[in-house]
């Protein structure tokens, strides 16, 4: 059953409507009501184009954040085989708001990394929702050490508010272990593709996301802080968070100009929760494609383009 966001609710009334005459049309077989409904499907995907030609950064953030919206786990087990999860930081525990492991992608040998948030109650709590601690940080530095040892290319999946911020973590130095993903992620010798499928939260995605090449989804966001957190800051005021998100420059069509994401992915209208396989299938070409792009780059190669796109980074809009 589709959970409708806040600025959808006339297309939830044209659907529901829908949904009711075609149940009452399967209780009263005799009833002919598919030149109704049918007209009302015509109106809710007129609507439902409309309502997504021109989202403003907030409902992008809605959107990004959408419940069914498919996670990490859903990506990684439709187009990886072969996945063999690795668990632990081999120092503390293991964190379940993180999950990677050795995979293939297109017979093609990979590590695939990524922040899982789970998608109902159990496993949001499991998962942390999507936050991070310092040993999920340590587990992606060793994956990527394990990779860069044996020269399979990295694979990241980004979709997180940020690091967890609990006592406990920034006891066990959440930031250094920030800082020292951040610095494996530039110091690999191999090729190293980041894709934001929701959202991409502060130094919490920064950890995963230095990478040769960054995609997002077209829905997906990208900052430095969520724009309630940097309303509370600027205006203190949470509820200015619509002004914040303007403020942010967070979407991918944003990023695309500033030169921080390199490529943006449609998806299906609606939204990558409405038709699940089409996104994950858009994903998936992306990253094939990218990584033929970087193959046959030599480790120093690697990192050279890496130090180069985050040298330059904001370049274009700041000469814009």
């Amino acid at each position: 059953m589709t959970q409708y966001l806040e600025f959808e609710k006339p297309l939830a009334e044209i659907e529901g409507k829908a949904e009711e005459l075609r149940a009452m049309a399967r209780d009263n077989p005799e009833m002919d009501i598919e030149k109704e409904a049918a007209a009302l499907d015509k109106k809710a995907s007129d609507l439902l184009t409309s309502l997504y030609a021109d989202l403003t950064p907030w409902r992008k953030c809605l959107v990004a954040r959408h419940p069914q919206r498919p996670h990490c786990k859903d990506y990684i087990e439709a187009l990886f085989t072969e996945y063999t999860p690795l668990a632990g930081d081999r120092n503390f525990a293991d964190d379940h708001a993180v999950m990677g492991g050795i995979a293939r992608l297109n017979d093609t040998p990979v590590m695939v990394i990524g922040h899982e948030k789970g998608n109902d109650t159990k496993s949001r709590i499991e998962r942390n929702f999507g936050m991070a601690r310092p040993e999920g940080y340590r587990k992606a530095i060793r994956l990527m050490d394990l990779a860069d040892r044996f020269g399979l290319p990295v694979i990241t999946i980004v979709d997180t508010p940020g690091a967890y911020p609990g006592k406990g973590a920034e006891e066990r130095g959440q930031s250094e272990a920030i800082a020292r993903s951040t610095e494996k992620c530039l110091s690999l010798g191999v090729p190293l593709i980041s894709v934001v499928i929701g959202e991409g939260g502060s130094g919490g995605a920064v950890a995963f996301a230095t990478a040769n090449r960054l995609a997002m989804l077209e829905h997906s966001i990208y900052s430095v802080i969520s724009p309630e957190g940097c309303a509370s800051i600027l205006w203190k005021d949470a509820e200015k968070m619509r002004e914040a998100a303007e403020a942010l420059r967070l979407t991918s069509k944003d990023l695309t100009e500033l030169g921080v994401c390199d490529t943006v992915i449609s998806e299906p209208k609606g939204g990558a929760h409405r038709d699940i396989p089409a996104a994950i299938e858009a994903v998936g070409d992306t990253i094939a494609k990218l990584l033929t792009e970087l193959e046959g780059k030599s480790p120093d190669e690697l990192r050279a383009d890496r130090r180069r796109k985050y040298l330059d980074l904001g370049s274009k809009g700041l000469a814009a």
